[in-house]
């Protein structure tokens, strides 16, 4: 298959893992006001499948550079399946709990792969198409809401579920036609932390997370938030479309510009104006002012979220760009779990504000460090993967 429609065909994929994630993640006050579940509660769902997620990248995700790149990409998508379907029929946290393990798990271990033959089919593109990756991300997280916004009323928390487990179950034969290249000489390692020896890994793994500090955060108080804000309730379902507009369109033309004018700083400008929205959230007393900052975060995390995968991809040679990309994603999602569960927790106890700046503050901590720990590697740029790791500085 030629290397456009690879890109294509696994963004659309992308879409629909994101998707799923989304109708989640706006049904949690129907959770919430149906079945008496405590916000801590809900944000320990949420939490579970970033740890599952974690877990997978970690561990499973490597075997992507090990000649397996697309059976992870395959049992990845079954696995989300069952989570949804789980989770469609979910009334009690613990079914709840169940369904966000078995779909983070799946996540986990097909995100990287697919990363890896993005990057793989076009390396002089890397940037472009991971933002497009991005933007096929964002524009499935935000086909949830909306999702739900038609069908919940009418059907049942389970309609939009359902439907993106079917669209889902549909991209399989998609995927079994599509030619990917396994790796021959795959790595002797069967993990990655061993790339944390590379300096500009571990700074792009630190503004990583930060990214991942803000998204656990937001997932877990955005709709909830609103809801105590009185706010109408189109504005949590069709507000995250509105929100997600900037990253579909701008993510792609992000990329490339960290590609070609250094990842770390795009990250970095990106990260301390997402630093300053968080604050901002906390100090918001309406609905509306809410969106207002969401959308200034929304364009400006557009232009720069994909610059730490960018980083990664530009430090590591090809056969470990999985076990990289899933050494990134693993701290991420480690991260945002914990975000998740803490954002919850400080909102129950202590309220909008705290929650909220706690974020933006160890945001802004993770991306100061990550800035001083690239040292001489700040200006990495290139056309290219590389043909061997960026040495440490």
């Amino acid at each position: 298959m030629p290397r456009r429609p690879v890109v294509l065909t696994f963004g659309l994929l992308t879409g629909m893992f994101a998707a799923g994630y989304g109708v989640m993640f706006t049904v949690l006050d129907d959770l919430r006001d149906a079945y008496g579940i405590s916000e801590a509660a809900l944000g320990l769902v949420v939490a579970m499948g970033f740890f599952t997620s974690f877990f997978a990248q970690l561990f499973i995700a490597p075997l992507a550079d090990r000649g397996h790149a697309r059976s992870l990409v395959f049992i990845g998508l079954v696995l989300n399946v069952v989570g949804l379907v789980t989770m469609a029929f979910g009334s009690d946290i613990w079914v709840l709990l169940a369904g966000r393990f078995v779909f983070g798990i799946g996540v986990g271990m097909a995100v990287p792969a697919v990363r890896r033959i993005v990057i793989l089919a076009e390396p002089e593109r890397l940037g472009h198409n991971l933002g497009r990756l991005v933007s096929a991300d964002v524009a499935g997280f935000a086909l949830g809401p909306a999702l739900s916004a038609v069908l919940v009323g009418p059907f049942g928390i389970a309609a939009p579920f359902l439907v993106i487990a079917a669209l889902s179950v549909a991209c399989l034969p998609v995927i079994l036609r599509v030619h990917v290249t396994e790796t021959r000489d795959a790595p002797k390692t069967k993990l990655a932390v061993d790339l944390l020896r590379i300096r500009p890994v571990v700074a792009a793994v630190a503004m990583g997370s930060a990214t991942f500090m803000m998204i656990g955060t937001f997932d877990a108080l955005w709709v909830l938030v609103l809801d105590d804000l009185d706010a109408p309730s189109w504005m949590a379902n069709i507000g995250v479309t509105i929100f997600a507009t900037p990253f579909v369109l701008l993510a792609s033309v992000g990329g490339r510009a960290a590609q070609r004018h250094g990842p770390f700083r795009i990250a970095a400008a990106g990260l301390l104006c997402g630093s300053l929205s968080m604050f901002l959230y906390g100090q918001m007393t309406t609905g509306t002012a809410m969106l207002v900052v969401g959308i200034f975060h929304a364009t400006t995390d557009g232009l720069t979220v994909s610059a730490a995968g960018v980083a990664v991809g530009l430090s590591v040679p090809a056969e470990r760009q999985a076990g990289a990309q899933g050494l990134l994603g693993a701290s991420e999602t480690l991260v945002g779990g914990m975000a998740a569960l803490a954002a919850g927790s400080i909102y129950d106890g202590w309220g909008q504000t705290a929650a909220y700046t706690t974020a933006g503050l160890v945001m802004f901590g993770l991306t100061a460090f990550g800035w001083w720990w690239a040292g001489a590697t700040r200006g990495l740029r290139g056309e290219t993967v590389v043909a061997e790791p960026v040495p440490a500085a």
